[in-house]
């Protein structure tokens, strides 16, 4: 992984070293000779080349000079400007010589690169275990999402089935009162018919003479309610009053009845009780 950064770098920094000696040896060879002219591009590449040995190495040592990494821009700046004016004095090819020009600063900017990238490297456990965590994550998640998918469903299923149960509940509601209500018209048609009421009169005369019938239709609509006395519920026996009932039962014959037969007339006399208390009274007068 550190080579997909770091060989790039290298490769351009070759490159834009090469060239940049090359432009200063054609460029200033013709002013001044070639061996002066060589010995600036040696010195614009070996100024950029110890700067960047230099920032290489308190890179490695966790450390950060700002000195040393202006110097080394500034000899990057320094030879991207003698090739854009080599570029634009150039008489044949400026426009290529011009392209090239930017590959000083790139090459900066890829060192650059490859120092953030080695700030932010992590050992092949910490990946492992950040994934595990990735992992970790989206499982739950996505059991997450299908817990909530099947809990919708499972809703919808009921809502359906409850909206189902209604209708068929209102459509019976509507027959009966629809068959109610045919039912109470036919009973208003005899009890209101001539004939109907003398059949009714002959007949009751025949049972009881002197007395005219007066039919008066069934009540169809809400009924009286219950009082509250008739829905108390029968007050539970004490154990006191549990074991005097239980005991009488029991010594009412000789021998003494058994638990079974003690029970079976202890709920034919009406009296109520758990069968968990019955045996405890029992246990108790026995």
């Amino acid at each position: 992984m550190r080579a997909k950064t770091v060989l790039p770098a290298v490769a351009m920094t070759a490159v834009s070293m090469v060239l940049t000696l090359a432009v200063v040896v054609m460029w200033l060879g013709t002013a001044m000779p070639w061996p002066i002219a060589l010995v600036v591009g040696l010195g614009i590449d070996g100024g950029w080349l110890a700067t960047l040995a230099y920032e290489r190495r308190l890179a490695a040592q966790g450390d950060h000079n700002r000195t040393v990494t202006a110097v080394g821009w500034s000899f990057g700046i320094l030879a991207t400007a003698v090739l854009v004016a080599h570029a634009l004095t150039a008489e044949h090819s400026a426009g290529a010589w011009l392209a090239v020009a930017w590959l000083p600063i790139a090459a900066k900017a890829l060192w650059l690169v490859h120092g953030m990238w080695e700030r932010t490297a992590l050992t092949p456990v910490a990946l492992d275990a950040i994934r595990g965590i990735q992992q970790e994550a989206r499982d739950e998640a996505a059991v997450a999402r299908a817990r909530l998918r099947a809990e919708a469903a499972t809703e919808e299923t009921r809502l359906t089935a409850v909206t189902e149960a209604g209708a068929r509940v209102a459509r019976v509601q509507a027959r009966t009162a629809q068959t109610l209500s045919s039912a109470w018209s036919t009973l208003e048609t005899a009890r209101a018919g001539e004939e109907t009421g003398r059949a009714l009169t002959s007949v009751t005369r025949g049972v009881t003479p002197d007395v005219t019938p007066h039919w008066e239709l069934p009540v169809w609509g809400p009924s009286e309610p219950l009082t509250a006395r008739s829905l108390e519920a029968v007050p539970a026996l004490t154990d006191e009053a549990l074991d005097v009932i239980v005991d009488e039962i029991r010594t009412s014959e000789t021998p003494a009845l058994s638990y079974r037969e003690m029970a079976a007339r202890f709920r034919a006399a009406g009296h109520s009780a758990s069968e968990v208390r019955l045996r405890a009274a029992w246990k108790r007068v026995a």
